[in-house]
């Protein structure tokens, strides 16, 4: 259990803030994947203080206990679950202390110590799109993953694939549906997703865990898909159809640069008809991953360049999964980037690195030792 006596901390090993859940409608998933790390950080080597961002925004302490954090049945997670008070916790953006505070109502502030990095599971917005990351470098708190450009920008899925053409990546086609745009002028809305034919996949420009999104065959039924990715997101983005297999890769950096794993495949079944929410975390889904894909010497070899291609134009760091259409013609196009992808032992991204020879605990470290090597942003 976490002290809250006010104790300072002290200790020869590095504290490793994990910190989870957040605003965004991903909240849960973000709580599935702290259990798994919680469970794989080497106490031996770290010590860990759990932190649990509610979905008012509120930082709490929370136990450490992974198994409260695992999806039962139906039921998914929540920080309030694992929450050992609702007291809020404060990290100053100040370079100058380190320090967590608990504001305990009508009680002097209490300090629980400082903190030598941030292990940052938040997926979506407020979390994996920049704002955290700009929080802790205004701090200098270490952290692992994607600085801010590379998070905001891997976020926004327009302005993703506006660099991926940028840097002569291969991406598919979209439309954007701005706010105004939708609101001042639906008909021409329409007509632009209209010249994308059907069917086409409507989605959150800003979200993740396929929430929001929706397949849509024909145009009568394209208004109220907006309108449930704009629940997500005032910003929508449309991609047209693209037909192939479903590639993913990892891409982690070491000491000399990132390197790419072993490519994936998803094979989705259970009757969805996309990789839907359903699809990747709910039991009995129905979907296979094949690690690795089932792809010529050739095919392995161009992913993984593209793969390295599409992190370093998005200025990543420390690991991304990268997501690929292998359209009939043989030719790969990017789909999009994950800055912080799902990370439990059975997700996609660690399964590819244990196919690759890093296993799920040894991974854990790299990212964070990583991390604790890394300078301040404008020394990288």
């Amino acid at each position: 259990m976490n002290d809250l006596s006010g104790t300072p901390h002290f200790s020869s090993r590095p504290r490793v803030a994990v910190v989870f859940g957040g605003r965004s409608s991903e909240h849960a998933i973000s709580c599935v994947t702290a259990g798994s790390v919680l469970a794989a950080i080497d106490r031996s080597k770290y010590d860990v203080l759990p932190i649990g961002i509610g979905t008012d925004g509120r930082w709490m302490l929370v136990g450490d206990d992974p198994a409260r954090l695992a999806i039962q049945g139906d039921r998914l997670p929540e920080v309030t679950d694992v929450a050992e008070s609702t007291a809020p916790l404060i990290l100053a953006a100040d370079p100058t202390a380190r320090e967590i505070t608990v504001l305990e109502p009508g009680m002097l502030p209490k300090l629980l110590g400082e903190i030598d990095v941030v292990f940052p599971l938040l997926h979506g917005p407020y979390g994996e799109d920049g704002t955290l990351q700009g929080f802790l470098e205004l701090a200098q708190v270490p952290y692992v993953g994607s600085g801010v450009l590379a998070s905001a920008a891997s976020m926004d899925k327009e302005y993703m694939k506006a660099l991926f053409t940028g840097f002569g990546l291969p991406s598919g086609p979209y439309a954007t549906v701005r706010p105004r745009e939708w609101e001042r002028d639906p008909a021409a809305v329409r007509e632009a997703v209209s010249s994308l034919g059907f069917p086409v996949f409507v989605k959150p420009a800003r979200a993740g865990s396929s929430m929001g999104i929706t397949k849509v065959h024909r145009i009568e039924d394209l208004d109220a898909a907006i309108e449930e990715a704009r629940r997500h997101d005032p910003k929508v983005i449309v991609e047209g159809m693209l037909t192939g297999r479903e590639i993913e890769c990892g891409v982690l950096e070491f000491e000399d640069g990132p390197r790419a794993s072993v490519p994936a495949e998803i094979r989705v079944g259970g009757g969805h008809e996309f990789y839907d929410f359903a699809a990747k975390y709910l039991p009995d889904n129905g979907t296979r991953l094949d690690v690795p894909a089932e792809l010529t010497k050739e095919q392995t070899a161009e992913v993984q360049r593209l793969a390295i291609a599409a992190f370093e134009a998005l200025s990543c760091e420390g690991l991304a999964r990268v997501d690929f259409f292998l359209l009939e013609n043989g030719h790969f196009v990017i789909n999009e980037v994950n800055t912080m992808p799902g990370f439990t032992p059975v997700s996609m991204y660690p399964s590819v690195w244990q196919a690759t020879g890093v296993d799920y605990p040894e991974l854990v470290d790299r990212l964070i030792s990583a991390a604790l090597r890394r300078p301040n942003a404008l020394l990288r």
